[in-house]
């Protein structure tokens, strides 16, 4: 994969990249990735989700907190996969959240569409500014910073 040549990759990808498992992994593919540039991520958000039995019950709306989240694993994505960090155990940690907005409730149903890309990129520590998106309207925007490092030790 080079770094002009958009990538798509399958949940087996995005596992391999990610330490997170159900209920924590928000990301169900990637439709794009452009190595040291973006990604363009989706979660498929489904009334199964256990959050939404009490994140309304009557309104289920997605917790702006996981909105978030689902962004930051998408830059999680594509920081393991620019810095060829996919195997090494490396993980990638939030530092800071910042000017996080929510335009648009976030209901069972819709295919959340994340927009990320690199703010800064250093080997250790990168910054993002992401979007999600549903049918083409912003639901929620983030810049965030996040911190390369070796896993706690056990």
């Amino acid at each position: 994969m080079t770094a002009a040549t958009p990538t798509a990759l399958d949940i087996g990808r995005v596992m391999a990249a990610l330490p997170h498992r159900y209920p924590m992994l928000l990301v169900d593919r990637v439709e794009e990735l452009i190595l040291d540039q973006s990604i363009i991520a989706i979660k498929a958000v489904s009334m199964n989700e256990g959050f939404f039995q009490g994140h309304f019950p009557g309104r289920p709306i997605m917790p702006g907190v996981l909105i978030v989240e689902a962004m930051a694993q998408a830059a999680g994505i594509l920081a393991v996969e620019s810095l060829g960090l996919a195997g090494s155990g490396k993980l990638v940690y939030f530092m800071a959240i910042e000017n996080a907005k929510f335009r648009k409730p976030v209901e069972p149903g819709v295919l959340l569409k994340l927009h990320v890309e690199f703010v800064q990129k250093r080997s250790s520590v990168c910054k993002f500014s992401g979007k999600a998106m549903i049918d083409g309207a912003l639901a929620a925007e983030a810049s965030f910073t996040a911190m390369i490092a070796d896993p706690p030790k056990a």
